[in-house]
């Protein structure tokens, strides 16, 4: 993977567990459902998956291939204990 792409991906990383906070916040008020683990899930999911197409597209002036995309998920999943403290 690009190697600025990269650490953009870690950039969205760090910055949604410095905003883990906000997030719960965000749950709270439009869950009515105690499974927050599931809604904290998709939101990190969806800001993760967001941030390596739109930096994709900034960076590398295209879609993402699908070798990058499956180095972004290898990347992600090296990352997961880092995002498991989210919930």
């Amino acid at each position: 993977m690009d190697e600025i792409l990269l650490q953009k991906i870690e950039q969205k990383i760090q910055d949604t567990i410095s905003n883990k906070d906000d997030i719960h916040e965000l749950i709270n008020s439009l869950s009515t459902i105690d499974n927050s683990k599931s809604f904290t899930l998709g939101i990190v999911v969806g800001r993760l998956y967001n941030a390596f197409f739109y930096q994709s597209k900034r960076i590398l002036k295209r879609d993402p291939t699908k070798q990058e995309f499956e180095d972004f998920l290898k990347y992600v999943e090296h990352k997961k204990s880092d995002l498991d403290n989210l919930w």
